[in-house]
C-alpha cells in the first residue's frame, strides 16, 4: 500500500515523463533569427496567403503571437515549411512595425476597430457618376479615414459617359485630391487602365467602393493576369451583389507597385478617427489652430480659423472643406 504524508520518500511519488504538466516552463520566446520576411496577400479563415521571395505560399498565425492581428499588407516574419507545396503549412512567428493603418469601424457608434490593410501609402476612392448614383458622404469618409491614416486619396471616378464628372470634382476641388475619370467602355480598355496605372506605380495602393461602381473591373485590368469575379448590377436599384469578399494584394505588372483589391464597403464608421490626424492634412490651415480654445470643434464660434481665412492667410473653400469633413465622423453615412 503506497504511503503519503509524513513519512514519504521520492519511491511513493511518481512522475511520468510525458505529462504536459511536469515538464519546466519558460517564459522566454524563440527569436526566429532565421525567420524569413514576407509579406500577406489575403487572409481568409484563419490561413494567410504570403509572398515570400518569389514563391506564394499558405501560413497560419503562430501561438506567441496571442490576439496581435495579421492582416493584408502586413510584412512579417514566416518559418516553417517555405516551399509553397500543396498542403504545407508555414508559420508567421512576428508581425514588422506598420508604417500605416487604414481601419474603419462597422458604425460611428462601435468602438471596435476593423484594420483594412496595413503599409499602404495611397487610398483609391472608386465611385460611379450614375448606376449608382454617387455618394459624397461615403466619399467623404473614405477621405477622412485616409487623411488619418497618412494615406494620400485618389478619386477615380467611373462611368462618365452617363453623367459628366465637372460637378463632383467641384466639391472636392479645394483639397487638392488627384483624379481620373473614364467612361464605361474605357474600364474595361487599355486606356483607363494606363491612365490609373500612372498613378500606381511604385506605391501600395487599396482600392475601396461599394458595390456596382466598377472598382474590381477596373482591378482586373490594371492586373490582368489575375481576374476576380465581377457581378451583375440592377439597372433599377444600381445595386450589386458583392464579388470581393476579402482584400487581396496584387502586383502591378513588372512589379512596379501594389494594387489592394477589398470588398464592397457600405459604411465607413470613424468612430476611431481623432480631428488632430484630420487637420495635419491641411497644412495651410494647422498653424491657425494655435488661436482655437481648447478642444475646439474648428466650427465654433471662438475658432481662430475664421480670423486666419479672413486675414487671407488660407482660402475660405479649404476651411469649408474641413469642417465638412470634421463633421462627417458626426453624421451616419445615410444622414
Amino acid at each position: 500500500m503506497r504511503r503519503y504524508g509524513k513519512h514519504t520518500d521520492e519511491d511513493d511519488i511518481r512522475i511520468r515523463p510525458d505529462r504536459r504538466g511536469s515538464r519546466p516552463r519558460t517564459h522566454l520566446r524563440p527569436k526566429h533569427e532565421d525567420a524569413s520576411e514576407g509579406l500577406v496577400l489575403t487572409v481568409d479563415r484563419g490561413r494567410l496567403t504570403c509572398l515570400v521571395d518569389d514563391r506564394t505560399l499558405t501560413a497560419m498565425k503562430a501561438r506567441e503571437l496571442g490576439r496581435k492581428g495579421v492582416v493584408v499588407g502586413d510584412r512579417v516574419a514566416v518559418v516553417g515549411d517555405l516551399s509553397g507545396a500543396k498542403d504545407t503549412l508555414a508559420r508567421i512567428v512576428r508581425v514588422e512595425k506598420r508604417a500605416s493603418v487604414l481601419r474603419r469601424t462597422a458604425d460611428d457608434d462601435d468602438p471596435y476597430e476593423r484594420v483594412i490593410v496595413a503599409n499602404a501609402d495611397q487610398l483609391a476612392i472608386v465611385t460611379a457618376l450614375a448606376d449608382p448614383e454617387p455618394r459624397p458622404r461615403l466619399i467623404d469618409r473614405c477621405l477622412v479615414a485616409a487623411f488619418d491614416a497618412g494615406l494620400d486619396p485618389l478619386l477615380v471616378l467611373t462611368k462618365s459617359d452617363l453623367e459628366p464628372a465637372g460637378p463632383l470634382l467641384e466639391t472636392y476641388a479645394p483639397l487638392g485630391v488627384r483624379y481620373v475619370v473614364c467612361n464605361r467602355d474605357e474600364l474595361t480598355g487599355h486606356d483607363a487602365a494606363e491612365r490609373v496605372r500612372d498613378l500606381l506605380y511604385g506605391r501600395s495602393t487599396v482600392f475601396v467602393g461599394h458595390s456596382g461602381v466598377g472598382k474590381t473591373t477596373l482591378v482586373n485590368a490594371l492586373v490582368p493576369d489575375r481576374r476576380r469575379a465581377t457581378g451583375h448590377v440592377n439597372a433599377v436599384t444600381g445595386r450589386g451583389r458583392h464579388t470581393t469578399t476579402s482584400a487581396l494584394a496584387l502586383p502591378l505588372p513588372g512589379g512596379r507597385g501594389w494594387v489592394i483589391d477589398t470588398p464592397g464597403v457600405r459604411s465607413f464608421g470613424l468612430h476611431h478617427v481623432d480631428a488632430g490626424r484630420v487637420m495635419q492634412a491641411f497644412p495651410d490651415l494647422e498653424p491657425g489652430t494655435e488661436g482655437c480654445p481648447r478642444a475646439c470643434s474648428h466650427d465654433e464660434p471662438e475658432c481662430a480659423l475664421d480670423a486666419w481665412v479672413a486675414d487671407g492667410r488660407a482660402e475660405p473653400a479649404r476651411l469649408y472643406s474641413l469642417r465638412r469633413l470634421l463633421a462627417t465622423r458626426e453624421l451616419r453615412e445615410g444622414d
